[in-house]
C-alpha cells in the first residue's frame, strides 16, 4: 500500500512556511551579477512575497 505524494525537495529548499499556514518564497534576481545592479534593484530582489491563491493550493500539494 502506498503513502502518498514525496515531497519535493527542491520545492521545499525555496518556500518558507508561515504559522498561519501562508508561504512566502523568495525573489529572483539577487543570485550572481549583483555589482551591476542598483542597490534599490538588489534590495527588492531581497524580499520575500507571499504565494497567491492559486499557487498556494499547487505548492501545498508538492509540499
Amino acid at each position: 500500500m502506498g503513502k502518498g505524494q514525496k515531497t519535493h525537495k527542491g520545492t521545499r529548499k525555496i518556500l518558507n512556511i508561515r504559522q498561519s499556514g501562508s508561504i512566502t518564497i523568495n525573489k529572483a534576481g539577487n543570485n550572481h551579477q549583483t555589482g551591476k545592479k542598483s542597490p534599490a534593484q538588489s534590495k527588492r530582489a531581497g524580499s520575500k512575497v507571499e504565494l497567491n491563491k492559486s499557487d498556494l493550493k499547487r505548492f501545498k500539494s508538492v509540499i
